[in-house]
């Protein structure tokens, strides 16, 4: 199977990679079932990038449909060891404004309905998650905005991700709740996959792409279907430039990270006791391991 370092997420809006070149679509087949889309494997100026629709290219899958488990590990088979992961979201902050980019370093969870873990069935594991993302990954990020210096968009380093079930969007109650815990912005998709990601030892940022004022904002009701479309559309063309700019960084000088030892004093029960079953189902986290 081809192989990629690193695996690219493409949010809502972000269907495809203009830049990468030598495209082969490639099934990846899970213990955990289908990914969300055929993975779409490539070169981007030199580097095997592995890109993934999260909603499918025709955004056919609500969040709390997505197969979250078998996306990351597909990523895990495809030999990837850095996640970016673009994501639309709302804003919580009057000064984190639509077209902005922010790359969190925590998140909140507020989802219902998610199973967000590999382990079970005679394997526990326990990762540690304070620090949620790879702060080298989401530095090499940030500076490549930076960089870029894109017109209309503001870099906002650092802040709290709110990750909400959905489909649904927020009730001003608890807008302005969030608003209170000083969160920064709100989506329904990154924490989730930051868990997995974690677990399965692949280092994981987020590249969170402003469409609009969550609802506590008093002109959030003036904003059209029309303009969030033209928000998605802007805010895919710049991440584009941003991931492609970011892959290259990280291709010359690729870094360390917690995350890809998060397993080595996680796991409970010793592995030689524990379902053979199991074992295979989960083969390609534990490995080395075993």
């Amino acid at each position: 199977m081809t192989q990629a370092r690193i695996g690219v997420i493409g949010g809502s809006g972000l269907y495809k990679m203009d830049a990468l070149k030598d495209i082969e679509e490639i099934e990846v087949e899970t213990p955990f079932g289908k990914p969300s889309d055929a993975f779409i494997v490539g070169n981007l100026d030199g580097t095997s990038v592995a890109f993934l629709p999260r909603h499918n290219r025709n955004h056919t899958l609500l969040p709390s449909e997505l197969p979250f488990r078998a996306n990351i590990y597909a990523m895990k088979k495809l030999g990837v060891e850095y996640i970016i992961s673009a994501s639309a979201v709302g804003s919580l902050k009057e000064e984190v404004k639509p077209l902005d980019m922010v790359v969190p370093n925590q998140f909140i969870d507020r989802t219902k309905n998610r199973v967000s873990t590999f382990f079970g069935e005679g394997i526990i594991a326990h990762i540690a998650f304070g620090d949620p993302v790879c702060n080298n990954l989401a530095g090499i990020l940030a500076s490549a905005i930076a960089s870029l210096n894109l017109p209309d968009v503001s870099l906002h380093r650092g802040g709290t991700y709110v990750c909400m079930e959905g489909p649904a969007f927020s009730t001003k109650a608890e807008s302005n709740l969030y608003r209170s815990w000083d969160a920064t912005v709100i989506g329904m998709t990154n924490l989730t996959e930051a868990k997995l990601a974690r677990e399965a030892e692949i280092a994981y940022a987020t590249l969170a792409l402003v469409t609009d004022y969550d609802c506590w904002h008093p002109d959030h009701d003036s904003v059209t279907v029309e303009m969030i479309v033209g928000n998605l559309q802007k805010n895919a063309v710049n991440a584009q430039k941003v991931i492609q700019e970011t892959v290259k960084s990280l291709s010359q000088n690729p870094p360390q990270s917690d995350a890809h030892s998060a397993l080595k004093y996680a796991i409970l029960a010793p592995l030689d006791k524990a379902p053979a079953k199991t074992k295979e189902k989960l083969k390609f986290l534990l490995q080395k391991y075993f």
